[in-house]
């Protein structure tokens, strides 16, 4: 159900939690957010969290924070930031009354009330066009002062094992030497950390909790660590970087999250997220984590480690390529954001994996796209008709409508004329009974048009078929004497003078199978036909095709204007066809 519409909001065990903090007014607003890291671009499985956090801040009147968890200089980029706010921003764009957590001119984190805690605020009523997210690089000091503060309370140390020791002593639930260091030598060192005086590696701080815990992230967890590398938002200032568990639960209550709701890998974390806010000594209200099932989606991958391999082996053209499963792919494709609003809300919030079937964001798509797209005549794989007993030189503008499911999107004129272009795949020289298309002695019906019987098969010296002679019932167009004709077959078409050339990419799925990295070898269950490239001859109404419409082919699919079109060269991209032909496929195996 769409956010468009007036359909009650979902509900899953999340939501009833949320309401029941509501009505027992446990927070002066809910406060939630999207922290993702600037390391990669966004994918459909970052759209099922956008969707969830954004609209638990609709649905109760709160607020929600984009806010980049960017604590890993040597992965990060401006790159990815910029991707992330673009992708989040056309995923919420429209959200009807939506309090976004995005920054504005003029409001800064470091606006910090007495409390230490940020004052709740609701951000306009629409997402900004140049909103700002918020960084956890912002608050570096305030998370170096809380490492003070744990180390002062003999809460955390600095210890100099290696990296490599360090996972091997946690492994095998061994004490640090350096576990029972004074906080007054931690301290120096912390210190002398921040100044750069130790290499990378050299040292680190961590937490002083169970070395035996059963849960390995309670085993004296790292809380810094030495990075001398160039940050992508505070520059050179910082040669310490806060982990991803200490910075994340502190940025949550500098910015005074009150669900923190993230996927079920980070369930194992909580008690490190608790154990921390409890130990720095916060003023209440703390925040508190939430976890759900993330999305897993059929006929994909959406590891980023296995994506940058796809990009950076050339299987894919690059991150918005529409047979990734990235926001950007998705968006280039030209799948509205309002399609992948409803699929992520109606595949639910569960605390259970498991994979979700792709036909369900495929028919989200199309019944979206059935209600908004524009219908066009287009010719996929041209074979010239020629109506022998149609005027010679003579033009008609016929009437066609623009979207039966729109009264309001009124219709156009389309030219027809003696020769025209229908698709290969609508003849058969020796078809079946049930072949209700054209075929020699047969008649069909010209969609808009009159009524054809196919009277002769032109050929070439080696036997193709190059061209087809017919003859029209020039009564039976709308309004003639034999408009009426019962007529099983109707079929596209596109007049030869007035057609227009289009470059059409026919995008399918990548892979060949639903779970195609199960088994290791990702990259052997890669569709080779997942991209076919042709030249298409459409209605010459075409040539003023907009990037925000989408059209749908007649009897074919849907199609978007590409970001490589021109003026003097159109491109559109298949962005899903009619009628599922996986599913066929399917029933045939």
């Amino acid at each position: 159900m769409s956010l468009e519409t007036n359909a009650p909001a979902p509900s899953d065990f999340i939501r009833d939690i949320v309401a029941k903090h509501v009505e027992e007014k446990k927070y002066p607003r809910i406060h939630t957010r999207f922290p993702p890291e600037p390391n990669g671009y966004l994918h459909i499985g970052h759209a099922k969290s956008i969707c969830l956090n954004f609209g638990i801040a609709h649905e109760f009147g709160g607020t929600c924070n984009l806010r980049m968890d960017d604590t890993n200089p040597t992965k990060e980029d401006v790159e990815y930031v910029d991707s992330i706010r673009e992708d989040v921003n056309w995923l919420i764009a429209g959200w009807a009354n939506s309090n976004l957590g995005l920054k504005g001119k003029g409001k800064t984190p470091e606006a910090i009330s007495s409390n230490g805690k940020p004052d709740f605020y609701l951000a306009p009523v629409s997402p900004p066009a140049a909103a700002e997210p918020f960084y956890a690089s912002d608050y570096f000091e305030q998370i170096y002062e809380y490492a003070v503060t744990l180390i002062k309370k003999g809460k955390a140390y600095v210890c100099d094992l290696t990296p490599e020791e360090t996972d091997e002593y946690r492994r095998n639930a061994k004490e640090s030497p350096y576990r029972n260091r004074s906080a007054g030598e931690s301290l120096d060192l912390f210190t002398r950390m921040k100044a750069g005086e130790f290499p990378d590696g050299k040292r680190s701080l961590r937490a002083k909790i169970d070395v035996a815990s059963p849960n390995i992230w309670m085993r004296d967890p790292l809380l810094y660590r030495i990075r001398h590398a160039e940050h992508h938002h505070t520059g050179a200032k910082w040669v310490i970087y806060p982990m991803y568990d200490f910075a994340h639960c502190l940025s949550d209550y500098i910015e005074g999250i009150t669900h923190s709701i993230c996927t079920l890998e980070f369930e194992v974390h909580r008690l490190l997220y608790d154990w921390i806010l409890e130990n720095v000594g916060l003023p209440r209200p703390l925040p508190h984590q939430y976890e759900f099932a993330r999305l897993s989606l059929g006929y994909t991958v959406m590891s980023k480690r296995k994506l940058l391999q796809l990009v950076q082996e050339k299987i894919v053209t690059g991150w918005d390529d529409p047979r990734m499963p990235t926001i950007s792919g998705i968006r280039r494709r030209g799948v509205p954001a309002e399609a992948l609003r409803t699929f992520a809300y109606n595949i639910g919030i569960t605390k259970y994996n498991g994979v979700t079937d792709v036909a369900v964001l495929e028919h989200a798509i199309r019944e979206d796209l059935n209600k908004r797209a524009h219908r066009r005549l287009a010719v996929l794989r041209p074979i010239k008709v020629v109506l022998t007993n149609y005027p010679e030189g003579k033009t008609e503008e016929l009437e066609a409508v623009n979207n039966p499911e729109d009264p309001n999107a009124g219709t156009r004129k389309i030219p027809f004329s003696r020769e025209l272009f229908i698709d290969r795949d609508d003849f058969m020289e020796s078809a079946p009974p049930k072949f209700f298309r054209l075929k020699p002695g047969g008649e069909v019906r010209l969609k808009y048009a009159y009524i054809i019987k196919c009277e002769e098969v032109k050929k070439d010296a080696a036997g193709n078929i190059v061209e087809l002679h017919c003859t029209a019932d020039l009564d039976s167009k709308t309004g003639g004497a034999t408009s009426n004709r019962k007529i099983k077959g109707t079929i596209h078409w596109v007049s030869v003078t007035h057609a227009i050339d289009a470059e059409v990419r026919l995008y399918d799925r990548l892979f060949t199978v639903a779970e195609p990295d199960a088994n290791g070898d990702f990259k052997s269950f890669l569709n080779p036909n997942s991209l076919e490239v042709i030249t298409a001859k459409c209605e010459p109404s075409l040539k003023d095709a907009k990037p925000e419409l989408r059209y749908q082919f007649e009897r074919l699919a849907y199609f978007a204007l590409d970001k490589d079109s021109q003026p003097s060269k159109l491109v559109l991209n298949r962005t899903i066809t009619l009628k599922d032909t996986w599913a066929k496929e399917a029933h045939k195996g």
